[in-house]
């Protein structure tokens, strides 16, 4: 399986993705794009999941008819907001 880590997702989750190949938006200038632009070039790239912290891409994006999973994970903050 193709993982694509969005900033924010915790980087010690990638060592326990054993048998996958993970690559961090970050790693490729992928960081610096819209949620929108990211799912795109994701797909084209073959990518089957996307995990983000992004609490919000559900309601940003249009995820219907989209080829790659997403797993939004919810990390939690210490200190005030």
């Amino acid at each position: 399986m193709l993982i694509l880590f969005d900033q924010g997702t915790p980087r010690g989750l990638a060592r326990a993705r054993a048998g996958h190949t993970v690559m961090e938006a970050k790693a490729s200038g992928w960081d610096r794009m819209s949620n929108g632009d990211l799912l795109k070039v994701a797909e084209e790239a073959t990518f089957d999941l996307l995990l983000t912290t992004d609490q919000r891409i559900r309601y940003q994006q249009n995820l219907i008819g989209r080829r790659i999973a997403m797993l939004v994970l919810w990390v939690a903050r210490s200190g005030p907001e």
